[in-house]
């Protein structure tokens, strides 16, 4: 079995919540395809309920489109703490971090649900697992906590 990169990260080390470049691809073409590591809760020390992780992921899908270009996709983790970002080109943990604090800034004080997009059965693989409320209590959180731009130190919180 190939090496995966999230499984080889010590996952005791990291202090989230923080933005960590995983790394940086070049197609056969050279364009270069960023992968971010977008960890909101301490490893092995909670997650993100289902539902809220799910809103959390529909807003943050439309809002980081509006605040950062390149955007390709952002899944969350199984384990339901973070996200990958994958972007176009190489934009700076700065700048995603930033893109992340508006994204969920809107979500912990201005989203309603008629803002959440993807939340029906035509636009939605399990429409009825979302929480606006956990989304943005959990936003609240990661706020207050600050979000690093480093996975080991907490800087620039």
């Amino acid at each position: 079995m190939a090496d995966v990169e999230s499984f080889t990260l010590d996952h005791t080390a990291v202090r989230a919540p923080y933005v960590r470049l995983i790394q940086i691809d070049h197609g056969p073409k050279g364009d270069a395809i960023s992968n971010f590591d977008v960890r909101f809760v301490q490893p092995n020390e909670g997650e993100i309920p289902t539902a809220g992780l799910h809103t959390i992921e529909h807003v943050l899908a439309s809002l980081l489109r509006d605040h950062l270009e390149g955007v390709i996709d952002i899944s969350p983790f199984g384990c339901r703490t973070g996200f990958h970002l994958i972007t176009w080109g190489e934009p700076s943990v700065a700048a995603v971090v930033a893109a992340v604090r508006v994204g969920l800034t809107a979500i912990a004080e201005d989203i309603s649900w008629d803002d959440v997009p993807g939340v029906d059965a035509i636009s939605c693989g399990n429409y009825r697992d979302h929480s606006l409320h956990s989304a943005r209590e959990w936003s609240k959180r990661i706020l207050e906590q600050g979000i690093s731009l480093d996975a080991f130190e907490r800087v620039g919180v």
